[in-house]
């Protein structure tokens, strides 16, 4: 079967994107986009849904990191769309649960083409770091969008700003991880109406 995989760069007043994906990887990562705590998850992200990804982000962090994180979600979500083409042959659901110390998220995933976000996660704090927490739901919310993904993030403890949201996306790579992975049993796509 052919590696699945997207090259794409998106382009704007903004912000520039670069980033590749193979769904194929063994978890290696190159990240920079100027927000340091966001590298970091993003190499949760590739580390722990074992996808080879890179991602070079240039944008107007003097104005705030909104454009920067929101619009590699949405990159991310377009290299997911593209890589798994007509989605022939995947699981199309998954489930991971993560724990981060004292925190426990849940992600639930349905590739099934039709993009919604509930996102349960009650982050404390405004910052970590110099990243402003509520942009965690922005960079899920572009990815749902682009991807037509159905994800339900659940937490259900945690205290800690960093450990919540570091239990998020590890939750999310591994679910992710399931979703995309393929079904032997599954010659066509998996939905009784023949399309995703």
């Amino acid at each position: 079967m052919p590696d699945r995989r997207a090259d794409l760069q998106r382009q704007t007043k903004e912000t520039d994107v670069h980033l590749t994906l193979s769904l194929e990887g063994v978890g290696q990562y190159e990240i920079a986009t100027g927000v340091g705590f966001f590298d970091h998850m993003l190499t949760h992200l590739a580390k722990h849904g074992k996808f080879d990804l890179t991602v070079q982000a240039q944008g107007d962090l003097e104005v705030d990191q909104h454009h920067t994180v929101e619009d590699v979600g949405i990159v991310l979500g377009q290299a997911l769309a593209q890589a798994l083409g007509d989605k022939r042959g995947i699981r199309r659901f998954g489930e991971a649960t993560a724990p981060m110390d004292e925190a426990l998220v849940t992600a639930v995933i349905d590739l099934g083409g039709r993009p919604y976000l509930e996102f349960g996660l009650d982050i404390p704090t405004e910052k970590v770091g110099d990243f402003d927490t509520e942009l965690t739901r922005e960079f899920f919310l572009a990815v749902c969008n682009q991807a037509g993904m159905n994800l339900h993030l659940r937490q259900q403890a945690g205290i800690n700003s960093h450990h919540i949201i570091e239990a998020t996306f590890k939750a999310f790579a591994r679910a992710l991880d399931q979703a995309t992975g393929r079904d032997e049993r599954e010659a066509g796509v998996p939905s009784t109406k023949g399309t995703l």
